[in-house]
């Protein structure tokens, strides 16, 4: 029985820490889905259609398994619409666990659907997008935390003086 997981974000921007977990989840899953989200009631510096290409780039031909898809709404809804089986998430602490525990939980009551959790990759456990973000602000090298796809754009934002 073929397995397809859907691994969900913001990715404003996508991060290495996303990439490894693509990574490895394309290795475990016979289909994985990265679905990009979109909040209404959140601000994001790069559009939705930046983000999903930003993705669709970093990992390039290296996974022929992985899809790139935007969704809006509950992920059980998206994970339905996309015929996945299991929602991929990765920790990077216990703070992470604690919020991605509940949510499993709730996914479960919703529809059934199983949460499967990587551990973060120790080199890469404090990468975050809100951390790539500040450093960006203040015109720090992000070159070590994002793909080579996102340095150039997220400088740019930045120099241009204002998130979207």
């Amino acid at each position: 029985m073929a397995r397809t997981a859907i691994y969900a974000g913001s990715f404003d921007p996508v991060t290495l820490g996303h990439l490894d977990v693509i990574k490895r989840g394309a290795r475990l899953f016979d289909r994985l889905v990265v679905a990009v989200g979109n909040n209404p009631g959140k601000r994001y510096l790069f559009e939705l259609e930046e983000r999903q290409r930003f993705v669709r780039e970093a990992v390039g031909d290296s996974c022929p398994n992985v899809e790139v898809h935007a969704f809006r709404g509950l992920l059980v809804d998206a994970a339905a619409r996309l015929d996945a089986d299991v929602v991929l998430r990765g920790l990077r602490a216990l703070s992470d666990f604690d919020i991605e525990f509940r949510n499993g939980l709730a996914n479960r009551s919703l529809t059934g659907i199983e949460t499967f959790f990587l551990l973060a990759d120790p080199a890469l456990i404090y990468v975050s997008s809100s951390i790539v973000r500040e450093i960006a602000l203040h015109g720090g090298d992000t070159s070590h935390l994002v793909p080579s796809v996102v340095v150039e754009p997220l400088r740019r934002v930045y120099a241009e003086g204002a998130a979207r």
